[in-house]
């Protein structure tokens, strides 16, 4: 920090000092820095805060990490991270998190430093055109006045960018903008200033999906916790006595669950809804809609969150002989038949309102599906011992029967195996994170039905920023000493794409994180695409499946990760539940 004159002219600290104040104010608790040169008064204010015990602050070296790691940090605790950078091409690294913000309904705040207006457009070093840049993408959005115009200008704005970043029921959550011109000095002393905690918003107010005629709220709710909003329109009412089915997609959470429960429809879920859990759950869906018998009495199809995982599903949602309504949420509602009716809320008849022929057609609608669904379901449980066997006196079947034992616990893991292991190692307390992956579409196969809290960047289902976003979720879930252990799903290429997430700065607490690769040493997804047919194995090794060598112990190394290498389900299972004291790595060899 600079001392004497330049010390006590520093407008950029004033503003910096005005804006951090009002945001914490407002709620913000979390933000992620990458340093640079013209956004240093927002770090050295930063910094302070963390010092008082205002904000956790975490600092990455490259932005793209950066902003996913503030993306999921926005996904768990459904308030905005705000996240800090300088200028140029350090904004531009930012546009990958902000999208899937975007698509997804994730809120987000970006604080980006720039020059002073008459250093744009003149060829300055390290200077273009920053404000606009994420236009079409963002809540809101505004170029700030440059210190020393007052500080009241730039409290305003941080009240609009966390209100327009929260959403309501009408505009759903997601990415806001405030690009910030400072002009040198660029850091000083200290100003003296403080946040108010008694302006900060309400906490997220917690479902209960067994209230009797609740409302389903859209606006981008991720899990069971939602910010609470004012409705300003009637919700959508849903009668009864319909052929109905509910599509629970990536986001969704408990509310889909409720919403089927309430209704007494059949709930299809995506594994990556946070909803695959209850008794109207369909197992083996894509299959059963794949049978005329079931699929094509289909009268009324209401979606809650984003699906994205199968054909059968999306083909569904294109009929134009179903009444499809989806709650709104993310930055595009489902539309995909051109007549989509998206709301706000729905709320499904009360029983006591409907016909005894009504309500005797959603029984019977029910239990075709649930038959159905109980004869597709995929028991995945290993085979019970044979404990009459193993106490034999006859050597040759007490033998036998041990021989038995030990080759299911050296039987190597496979895709199915592998999902099911994670799968039963997740609990409540617990995070589990997909990556788009050929592993995503292999759980939600064949996975049975569990209450627990699922991540995954379903908005534009990109293969980037993965494990930074798992970071995010990981530091949220755990920032109050919360129990459990963030989990990533997710394959060799996604780990590779966003490799850089795993530096963990020094100083910073680690997360309990577990990172479990499938490597069958590249993009194998594409065996079940059309180019699959048509091209060569040679074509596709070389612009499809991006075959690799890398080393990823050595890169665990590298980065101070433990590393465990798996083969065998007895070990997954023993690594997956065991104590968990930071970040590990576990890497599992699969056929290609």
């Amino acid at each position: 920090m600079t001392d004497g004159a330049s010390a006590a002219l520093a407008p950029a600290m004033d503003a910096a000092a005005a804006l951090f104040d009002e945001m914490i104010a407002q709620g913000i608790r979390h933000v992620v820095l990458s340093p640079g040169s013209r956004s240093q008064a927002l770090a050295l204010v930063a910094a302070d805060a963390e010092r008082r015990g205002l904000i956790d602050l975490h600092v990455r070296i490259d932005e793209r990490v950066a902003g996913f790691t503030a993306l999921g940090i926005g996904r768990e605790s459904r308030m905005p991270a705000a996240v800090v950078c300088t200028s140029g091409t350090a904004v531009a690294n930012l546009a990958p998190a902000v999208l899937e913000a975007h698509h997804a309904g994730v809120p987000l705040v970006l604080l980006t430093a720039d020059r002073p207006p008459e250093l744009r457009g003149v060829g300055a070093n390290q200077t273009t055109r920053q404000p606009g840049m994420f236009t079409p993408n963002v809540r809101y959005e505004a170029d700030a006045a440059t210190p020393p115009e007052g500080c009241e200008s730039v409290r305003q704005l941080a009240r609009d960018a966390v209100r327009a970043a929260l959403g309501d029921d009408l505009h759903p959550a997601g990415p806001v903008h405030l690009n910030l011109p400072f002009r040198e000095p660029l850091a000083g002393a200290l100003p003296s200033w403080g946040a108010s905690p008694a302006d900060a918003p309400d906490e997220p107010v917690e479902e209960d999906p067994d209230q009797s005629g609740a409302l389903y709220q859209g606006g981008g709710g991720i899990g069971d916790a939602d910010q609470s909003v004012a409705m300003t329109t009637p919700p959508h009412a849903l009668p009864r006595g319909i052929r109905t089915l509910v599509i629970a997609g990536a986001d969704a959470g408990a509310r889909a669950e409720a919403l089927a429960w309430e209704g007494g429809w059949p709930l299809i879920a995506e594994i990556v809804s946070g909803a695959r859990f209850g008794r109207y759950l369909v197992h083996g869906y894509r299959s059963l809609l794949r049978d005329p018998e079931l699929a094509e009495p289909i009268e009324r199809v209401l979606v809650v969150g984003h699906p994205t995982l199968t054909r059968e599903v999306s083909a569904l949602l294109s009929r134009d002989d179903v009444e499809i309504v989806a709650l709104r949420g993310g930055g595009e509602t489902v539309n995909l038949n051109g007549a989509t009716l998206a709301v706000s809320a729905m709320a499904v008849e009360a029983a006591g309102e409907a016909s005894d022929d009504a309500l005797a057609a959603d029984r019977a609608w029910l239990g075709m599906w649930m038959r159905a669904s109980r004869a597709a379901a995929v028991d995945l449980s290993p085979p019970a011992p044979d404990g009459e066997a193993l106490a034999s006196s006859d050597p040759a079947r007490r033998l036998g029967a041990i021989s038995s034992e030990m080759a299911v616990l050296r039987a190597s893991v496979d895709r199915t195996g592998l999902v099911d292991a994670v799968w039963r190692a997740t609990w409540p307390h617990d995070r589990l994170v997909f990556g788009s992956s050929r592993l995503v579409r292999v759980a939600d196969d064949v996975l049975g039905g569990k209450k627990v809290a699922v991540h995954a960047n379903r908005g534009l289902a990109g293969i980037d920023g993965t494990i930074a976003t798992a970071l995010g979720v990981a530091v949220a879930s755990q920032s109050d000493g919360s129990p459990g252990v963030t989990r990533v799903l997710l394959g060799d290429l996604a780990l590779l794409h966003d490799v850089g997430a795993l530096l963990q700065p020094v100083g910073e607490t680690a997360p309990r994180i577990q990172i479990v690769v499938g490597n069958d040493g590249g993009g194998t997804i594409f065996d079940g695409l059309e180019v699959a047919q048509l091209a060569t194995v040679a074509e596709r090794d070389r612009v499809l499946y991006t075959p690799h060598q890398v080393r990823i112990e050595q890169l665990a190394v590298a980065y101070g990760w433990d590393y465990q290498r798996i083969t065998t389900r007895a070990a997954l299972d023993q690594a997956l539940t065991s104590p968990v004291g930071g970040p590990q790595l576990i890497e599992v060899p699969l056929e290609r």
